[in-house]
């Protein structure tokens, strides 16, 4: 009763999945749209954006309005500060605050720092669906030679078993045959497996449903211009990087940080404006030489730090060291991004060579098949031969496909080292 109960639940999950293929370039244009990081990403950019007005906030006026309604016995005494009154409303400003002021030109350049991580962030998300797209792609191709070889190894199988029942074969040959099968059914097995948990990993990316699958459509891709020599691609890449961008963006930011706390020594001047109705059972005419009901006033708030205290100096001391930091960073990047991307230029150089290795080596293992079937036509070579033939070609296929992805992956690695991927690939 368990067993059908799980056989029914993996049942509808089937039944609810779904297989999309797609290209390269569909598959990364959607992930650009629906990837949950980078719509992270956007969120967090648009949260820097609030913050700019959040600073911006202290100049803007606020007016704020109420009533201090009250009877009073005696003299008019104040109620939290202000005059008793029918109506009470108040408006204030910060004039000059410069602190206030510095705090706005860092929160400007936070949000210029977040837009760069978004972009940063697109190309990311572009790489890893591009990564996942060529393992799928080629999982899908090394199962379906696998496939074949199986489907070839059957035929065997049976020719050979034929052949022990009519005495021409000794009966090692059907079990080392039906060895043959059971390996290239375990090989499909694999390879399946892997093709299968590629086109989840990519539909995971793409923000799909965890059921759903995307699959490699077949399409011959142009291979994107990628740079000439390791030096324009160090420059492109110093250029371009968004990573040193994002931390030079945070360094004029902690540069502003710096200046806003220095700036606490200056004065500060708040626009103040006031307004009250004022009430006769509140006795000023028992108290005041004269009553007036409409009463207003219009001025500026002046405050001079006199004493600060030792937190403006340790704060200042910390933007500092922070900023010192930052520009340690900022040289360290610019090192390690001209390294790695030489690194990935002679990768680039390795994974041709390797390719045009693994398609000479094809080349070679499909002219011996052809051989060796033209020779078991004239009977002088066996089943046997062919078999053995015809699996080292299968594993020339492989290799070459493994290559083909690996060259693919190495070209689009630099592209994205020299942050270009995104251009190629449009």
């Amino acid at each position: 009763m368990f067993k059908l109960g799980v056989l029914v639940i993996l049942t509808c999950c089937g039944l609810g999945a779904e297989v999309r293929t797609l290209t390269m370039r569909q598959a990364i244009e959607l992930a650009l749209k629906q990837n949950p990081e980078l719509t992270l990403a956007r969120l967090e950019e648009k949260k820097a954006e609030q913050d700019v007005r959040l600073a911006r906030d202290a100049f803007v006026p606020k007016v704020v309005a109420g009533s201090g309604l009250a009877y009073s016995s005696g003299f008019p005494m104040s109620i939290e500060g202000a005059t008793p009154s029918v109506i009470q409303a108040r408006a204030i400003a910060d004039v000059f605050n410069r602190p206030q002021s510095y705090r706005v030109a860092a929160a400007k350049e936070h949000r210029r720092g977040a837009a760069i991580d978004t972009a940063a962030k697109q190309q990311e998300i572009a790489w890893r669906t591009a990564e996942l797209y060529l393992d799928a792609e080629k999982a899908a191709r090394m199962a379906e030679i696998a496939s074949r070889q199986v489907e070839a190894l059957d035929q065997i199988a049976a020719t050979v078993q034929a052949r022990v029942a009519e005495g021409r074969e000794l009966p090692i040959e059907a079990r080392r045959a039906a060895l043959n099968v059971a390996r290239a059914r375990h090989r499909l097995q694999v390879l399946e497996s892997d093709c299968a948990y590629a086109e989840g990993s990519l539909a995971e990316v793409l923000g799909l449903d965890p059921a759903d699958r995307v699959r490699a459509a077949p399409e011959d891709r142009t291979p994107p211009p990628v740079p000439a020599s390791p030096e324009e691609a160090v420059q492109t890449a110093l250029s371009t990087s968004k990573e040193i961008r994002s931390l030079e963006s945070k360094l004029l930011a902690k540069g502003f940080d710096i200046r806003a706390e220095r700036a606490a020594r200056l004065p500060r001047f708040d626009l103040v404006a006031q307004y009250a109705l004022l009430g006769r059972f509140n006795n000023y005419e028992d108290f005041f030489r004269k009553f007036q009901r409409h009463n207003g006033q219009l001025g500026v708030s002046i405050q001079i730090p006199v004493f600060t205290g030792p937190g403006v100096a340790a704060a200042t001391a910390q933007a500092e060291a922070e900023a010192a930091r930052l520009r340690l960073e900022v040289q360290s990047a610019r090192r390690r991004i001209s390294t790695e991307t030489v690194r990935r230029f002679e990768e680039l150089r390795q994974a041709e060579s390797a390719l045009q290795l693994a398609r000479m080596e094809l080349d070679v293992a499909r002219e011996q098949v052809s051989i060796l079937l033209a020779q078991m036509q004239e009977g002088r070579v066996g089943l046997r031969q062919i078999e053995e033939a015809r699996s080292a070609e299968t594993d020339k296929w492989m290799l070459f496909f493994e290559a083909n992805a690996t060259l693919e992956k190495a070209r689009l690695c630099l592209l994205k080292q020299t942050g270009t991927l995104l251009a190629a690939m449009q």
